[in-house]
């Protein structure tokens, strides 16, 4: 389909493919926030799992991006990714579901916690990479970053609300019980999904051999100077950060024993400062520059996090809610940047490969971290371990501004390719 920039009328209103995206990212981000609250609760409260378990137990949804991440980028480039898309949502539903059922029952185990977040975490491998793609193909160039922008602002509002009921939820109706609220969005992402109008080109599968196209997309992800210092800058950021992220259950509930409330608005704060990020990106790179904003846009990151040693009971935990609302919105800042720029330069038929390179080594590094949170937990204590993810997260923002994109003031002047969605719908040859 084709959009013009110079419709005055909103993204939302004049793109019908984008606004099926927009409600089925929005809806599903609600039920995952909900989910990335009561999961952990469960674990700590429910079943009185040990601190090593809580804080690996995150990793779970990540480490399906490093085992499988390449192999799938290959899957989602040869198949329609609409029908990914339905029956990853259709599969995820189903695993979620079953926790419920089994706390009802008495058959709730960590190790199926555990199970459960793993098959999550493989149905959105191939959700996300076919809804970047998606993206891509419902939007033109020059609403890319109008269109991320206002997915991400959307998100993180939807984050926000999600993680505060769920604090409220998991203390009043059960941790368990509040996953109802995930499986019910799901179902209307379902119903969003299949909602879209895209005529998709799907090569022909014989002439491609899944070997040659993992290592095409790896070789593609570190083809340019652009494209390394953007993958790297995110796989030292979510090596460092989620270390620390990983360790705010065991802040919370255990070294301050706040309750499961101020945990719920602690996580929000990240949320509402990401809605706030996603909705002022595009005129802040306007203003100073998408290459600037990027590069500088993790340094009150690394200070929102640091907040985090800050906090003490009661009202001291306002210095981390103020803090991660801060890192929130430097977060939504350098997301949109780099994902608008990758979708920008890709080959459509190169999107699903480079989405899975990409977050094979920046999302797999989310797994490790939740990893090494719980090692380092058990070995140093909650605080330190928070410290030394906060030392690792400051490389990312020093390798952008020293890195061979440290004088570039716009992103985009980079770019000289074609419109993928204003000129032909023929997926290009991968580079050899």
């Amino acid at each position: 389909m084709t959009a013009s920039t110079s419709d005055t009328t909103h993204l939302l209103v004049r793109n019908r493919n984008f606004r099926a995206l927009f409600i089925s990212s929005t809806a599903g981000i609600f039920g995952n926030a909900v989910a990335s609250v009561a999961l952990p609760i469960i674990a700590a409260v429910e079943l009185q799992a040990g601190d090593f378990e809580v804080a690996a137990l995150a990793g779970m949804t990540f480490l399906p991006w490093l085992l499988f991440g390449l192999v799938i980028g290959v899957w989602v480039d040869r198949l329609p990714r609409r029908p990914v898309m339905v029956w990853s949502l259709v599969v995820r539903i189903a695993a979620l579901a079953s926790l419920p059922f089994a706390y009802w029952s008495g058959a709730l185990s960590v190790a199926m916690l555990f199970i459960v977040a793993f098959i999550a975490g493989v149905t959105s491998v191939f959700f996300t990479l076919a809804d970047q793609a998606m993206v891509q193909q419902a939007v033109t160039k020059d609403e890319l970053m109008e269109g991320n922008g206002l997915i991400t602002g959307s998100g993180a509002a939807a984050d926000a609300a999600g993680r505060s009921m769920a604090g409220w939820l998991t203390s009043s109706a059960g941790a368990s019980n509040s996953l109802l609220i995930e499986v019910g969005t799901s179902v209307v992402s379902l119903l969003a999904v299949r909602r879209l109008d895209v005529v998709e080109v799907v090569p022909d599968k014989a002439e491609h051999r899944i070997l040659r196209e993992m290592a095409d997309g790896m070789r593609y992800t570190f083809s340019t100077a652009p494209l390394r210092a953007i993958l790297y800058n995110a796989a030292l950021w979510n090596l460092g950060g989620n270390i620390a992220a990983s360790l705010i259950v065991l802040l919370v509930l255990r070294t301050l024993n706040e309750s499961q409330v101020w945990l719920g608005l602690l996580l929000a704060a990240t949320s509402v400062g990401g809605t706030v990020g996603g909705i002022t990106v595009t005129a802040l790179g306007r203003r100073f520059g998408s290459g600037p904003l990027w590069r500088w846009s993790m340094v009150p990151g690394v200070l929102g996090y640091a907040s985090l040693l800050l906090m003490t009971p009661g009202w001291g935990m306002l210095p981390g809610l103020l803090g991660m609302f801060i890192m929130g919105a430097s977060v939504a800042w350098n997301i949109v940047i780099g994902i608008s720029f990758r979708q920008r330069v890709c080959p459509p038929g190169m999107m699903g490969r480079l989405g899975a390179a990409s977050r094979t080594v920046s999302w797999g590094m989310l797994a490790i971290a939740s990893l090494a949170a719980g090692i380092l937990a058990e070995l140093f204590g909650v605080r330190t371990a928070i410290l030394i993810g906060i030392g690792i997260a400051l490389a990312a923002p020093v390798v952008a501004m020293l890195g061979p994109l440290r004088n570039v003031q716009r992103l985009e002047d980079l770019d000289q390719g074609p419109d993928p969605v204003r000129e032909s719908v023929e997926v290009p040859p991968a580079p050899r």
